[in-house]
């Protein structure tokens, strides 16, 4: 009796431990800034060097830079590519235009560079409204020029900005993508994904929601465990506690509405600002721009998702690795200054934390088939009378064959 419940805490434990392990994969945007402040040279090398230095396992390259893609080989780090919007069209109509952009952005580098998935075209509904009718064919055509070149582990998708595609977050039972987009540019695209094993992509960011609804208190936005920071879903019975949450299932169930509940979707942009466009936005400090982004990394790192999905989004991206150059007129992101020094007191990697949770699994992995392997060992022996030499040599005899 002792051992089946030493069996059944270990295998409790072993559960507890992998889903610490799958937890969300959290990385960081980064493009090339069109100018560079005073002397600092932000080369290719040096900001790959930076993101292995902070133990950041993906980038999502907003620019696709040919020689930043180079820099990524041989680093086990992550990249997520994208086509810039103009180009959407000519992929279109041109599919050996397609296959040049493969032979020119993946090509010479894959696998030696781990690509993992290309967005056709970001937020394209919003700023390039009359390139949204060419988004699907744009996609089907990169998706195929990788096959042709038998590239099967890279998806391809297009990216979403969350207030353009979804209207009302709350409740997020009852949202919907907003018409006519929703049954004419997101339905097809949705097919498209489920065919092809790809993810749904989001731009989703708290603060935006925050400033445009005065009902959100500051610190539903920030993560904060206050008594009142919640919401509560009548329909679902779902209480909400933070609005990265409500934002994510609003997403899930408007793709739920479509029949597509199931793809995964990742947050291919979100962030706090430090600095605002001007005086007015008085919450875009660097003080709430800490609290969030430590309150996010610590929420992702557990693993216990959101409401309507358990397994949460599988991906991330904080926007962004370095800020832009300071001047009245833009908000900053940046986890770091120009001279590549972190703004912020919080280390972005997690020490090393994921590893030792992988090697725990794997000790009590071994653990558990240890206790397994003397339980048949016994019952084998008090069965049979088989002696445990001969159940070792009979192990050993068929690992060889």
């Amino acid at each position: 009796m002792k051992k089946t419940h030493s069996l059944s805490s270990y295998l409790l434990l072993l559960i507890s431990l992998t889903a610490i392990a799958s937890a969300t994969t959290i990385g960081v945007t980064y493009s090339t800034p069109a100018s560079i402040s005073g002397n600092v040279h932000l080369s290719p090398d040096r900001i790959a060097e930076k993101v292995v230095s902070m133990k950041i396992p993906a980038v999502r390259l907003l620019d696709s830079n040919p020689a930043m893609i180079r820099a990524f080989a041989y680093t086990n780090v992550s990249l997520f590519l994208s086509v810039p919007n103009p180009l959407v069209p000519l992929l279109a109509s041109n599919r050996s235009l397609a296959m040049r952009w493969v032979y020119r952005h993946v090509l010479p580098f894959h696998p030696r560079t781990k690509i993992s998935i290309i967005s056709v075209g970001n937020d394209v509904i919003s700023y390039s409204p009359d390139v949204s009718p060419f988004l699907l064919r744009a996609m089907q055509n990169i998706h195929l020029s990788l096959v042709d070149l038998r590239i099967f582990k890279i998806s391809v998708s297009t990216t979403f900005s969350f207030f353009n595609i979804v209207p009302t977050a709350f409740p997020p039972s009852s949202a919907q993508f907003q018409q006519p987009n929703g049954e004419v540019i997101i339905r097809p695209i949705l097919q498209f994904l489920e065919r092809t094993n790809s993810s749904f992509l989001i731009n989703l960011y708290p603060y935006n929601m925050y400033r445009s609804s005065f009902s959100i208190p500051i610190g539903f936005a920030l993560f904060e465990e206050f008594p009142f920071n919640f919401r509560d879903d009548l329909t679902t019975g779902v209480r909400y506690r933070n609005l990265f949450d409500m934002m994510v299932d609003a997403v899930i169930s408007s793709m739920a509405v479509m029949g597509h509940e199931n793809l995964p979707v990742i947050v291919a942009e979100t962030g706090w600002p430090s600095s605002g466009i001007d005086a007015s936005e008085v919450d875009a400090t660097l003080l709430y721009s800490e609290m969030f982004l430590k309150a996010l990394l610590t929420h992702l790192r557990s693993g216990c998702g959101t409401p309507l999905r358990k397994e949460g989004v599988s991906e991330v991206y904080i926007f962004e690795l370095v800020e832009k150059d300071a001047k009245q007129g833009i908000r900053n992101w940046g986890l770091l200054h120009h001279n590549m020094t972190s703004k912020y007191s919080f280390e972005f990697s997690d020490g090393g934390k994921a590893g030792r949770y992988k090697e725990l699994l794997i000790g009590f992995f071994v653990q558990v088939v240890m206790i397994g392997y003397g339980y048949v060992c016994r019952n084998l022996r008090l069965s049979f009378g088989i002696s445990e030499n001969v159940i070792l040599g009979l192990t050993h005899r068929n690992y060889r064959s």
